[in-house]
């Protein structure tokens, strides 16, 4: 796996500027995940040299998006640690708090973060609607990142209070998601959020084509957002 992403990294552009030992600790991020993942629902990809490209890869490809380095990021839904933990090796200055609604998973995330010497990362056992009503974490991340499949709409939601004014939320998606993103346009806006230009990206090796699109926090989010999840599940802005 290490040669895969330092290949990847390489042709991706970003090898140059990440830590010399990122592509050996990225591989053994991934050793511990396919690991784990034989007691633990983690990935449905077991294959490590997809790992590698679809993982870790993809997670880097963030770097193309713009400066990263000294802000503080959040990962909602983070499950495996995908894209927070990867961005913590590659930028280490990067704070980062992931965020997941199953304990057991946060639990494991904490212990990979120990076992591979990663500081100022934190895992925490939350449901994002219900977070972002703590005191401390509403309008307070300079970035906020979310692979999930949830639609965007959804995504906006649960995400886009999180998001400081002048910060920007960063949903990673297929290049299909034209028509998701015009339906979100009414959610966005709600909430204090403006789309910006969306940035496509190939993973190296996969020959996969996904996206970025960018939600950059132009107003606080109003009071009663985000709502119980039932609610936003049963009606999405």
């Amino acid at each position: 796996m290490k040669e895969i992403i330092a290949a990847g990294l390489a042709e991706l552009g970003l090898l140059e500027q990440v830590p010399q030992e990122a592509p050996e600790q990225l591989a053994e991020y991934g050793r511990m995940l396919l690991e784990q993942n034989q007691v633990m629902n983690l990935t449905a990809i077991t294959d490590p040299e997809k790992v590698a490209q679809l993982h870790m890869l993809d997670s880097a490809a963030l770097l193309l998006w713009g400066e990263f380095a000294g802000k503080t990021l959040l990962d909602v839904g983070t499950g495996a640690g995908l894209p927070g933990v990867p961005l913590k090796i590659l930028v280490p200055s990067l704070q980062i708090t992931l965020l997941d609604s199953l304990g057991k998973r946060v639990n494991w995330l904490n212990q990979v973060c120990a076992q591979l010497g990663l500081e100022g990362i934190r895992a925490v056992h939350a449901r994002a609607e219900e977070q972002a009503l703590e005191k401390g974490w509403r309008d307070s991340f300079d970035v906020v990142t979310a692979r999930a499949v949830a639609s965007l709409r959804v995504l906006c939601e649960l995400c886009l209070p999180y998001v400081k004014v002048g910060g920007v939320f960063l949903a990673m998606k297929t290049t299909d998601s034209g028509p998701e993103m015009e339906e979100a346009a009414h959610c966005i806006k709600l909430l204090g959020g403006r789309a910006e230009e969306p940035l496509d990206y190939t993973i190296p090796g996969a020959g996969v084509t996904h996206r970025i699109l960018p939600i950059r926090k132009v107003a606080p989010t109003l009071k009663g957002y985000p709502r119980r999840w039932a609610k936003i599940q049963k009606q999405p802005l």
